[in-house]
């Protein structure tokens, strides 16, 4: 069966589905809206070979963990190395599967339509596929995020592509995507320009308490680790 923007865009709706979730402001957007049309079950994420850290983001499981916790679904994790990174993710869906799931949620905005990972390892499994943010103009969708009330951090900056070290730790505002617009950057970082991870907003019950660790250089990469803020903090 060929997937179509139609059934990729409204892939969610009225049926149960898992989300690949990366913590940053794409998979939540997508997850909020295929929330308002469809059940989830729960997210995926990958982590590390050594399973300290988000294999997208960097994130700390514990962070993840309280970034679910807040939105009130479950966490599936694995950790994989690139080459086990398939197998790994297709026994994710599996046991999704197993526990009801339909179709794998997930917030890409520029996948091909014909040769998609996603596509072909849903088909795999037997579960249909959603993206409703495919095809979506990178400022609507950066600009639809943040007129719901999410607050995201800048966590990952690709010094190499227009980002700075002090973009590290700033909040993605509508003044702040004009900003980076006027420096020729993505507003949405679909170039590889910066990463995000969500801490507050209309699908958290709580907003997640951070600390930000001492930025790490590596290439034309610059991180801020962040860590779970404890409660004496």
């Amino acid at each position: 069966m060929i997937s179509t923007s139609t059934t990729w865009k409204n892939g969610a709706h009225g049926r149960k589905f898992i989300a690949s979730f990366s913590g940053g402001k794409d998979s939540t957007l997508a997850l909020y809206l295929s929330m308002q049309v469809g059940e989830a079950i729960g997210l995926i994420v990958m982590l590390e070979e050594e399973g300290q850290r988000s294999r997208s983001h960097g994130m700390p499981p514990a962070l993840i963990r309280a970034q679910a916790e807040s939105i009130g679904l479950p966490v599936y994790m694995a950790a994989a190395s690139w080459e086990a990174y398939e197998e790994k993710f297709i026994g994710l869906l599996t046991e999704a599967k197993r526990l009801g799931a339909e179709v794998l949620v997930n917030g890409d905005l520029d996948m091909p339509e014909h040769g998609c990972w996603h596509d072909k390892v849903t088909q795999q499994v037997g579960l249909s596929l959603g993206m409703p943010l495919w095809e979506m103009n990178h400022r609507e969708a950066v600009e639809t995020f943040i007129n719901l009330g999410f607050e995201t951090l800048i966590v990952t900056v690709n010094l190499s592509l227009g980002m700075r070290e002090d973009d590290l730790g700033r909040t993605l505002t509508l003044d702040y995507i004009n900003e980076l617009e006027a420096r020729g950057i993505d507003p949405c970082g679909e170039g590889g320009e910066f990463h995000t991870t969500v801490i507050n907003g209309p699908l958290f019950k709580h907003p997640i308490a951070v600390r930000k660790g001492e930025v790490i250089r590596h290439n034309e990469y610059a991180f801020l680790p962040l860590e779970l803020a404890t409660n004496e903090e």
